[in-house]
């Protein structure tokens, strides 16, 4: 189908992960390692841990949370 000597080779690749999770697959490139994987990734493997350096969230809350108004008084 695809004409012949204008693609790259398309050939059998591994790609490996630092934690020594391995892929097999088929590349242009060959094969190569990555620093993190889906098999390691906190994301991934539930071990994310939500950090609120600062009080990020609380100043966000006071600057542009909702205002509150004081009570009408009571008329008799």
């Amino acid at each position: 189908m695809p004409k012949k000597g204008i693609h790259p080779a398309y050939k059998p690749a591994t790609i490996t992960c630092a934690c020594g999770h391995t892929v097999e697959t088929y590349s242009t490139r060959g094969s190569f390692m990555v620093d993190i994987c889906s098999n390691c990734h906190p994301f991934y493997t539930g071990k994310q841990k939500f950090l609120d350096t600062g009080g990020r969230i609380e100043r966000f809350n006071r600057k542009y949370g909702k205002k509150t108004t004081p009570p009408a008084p009571a008329t008799s």
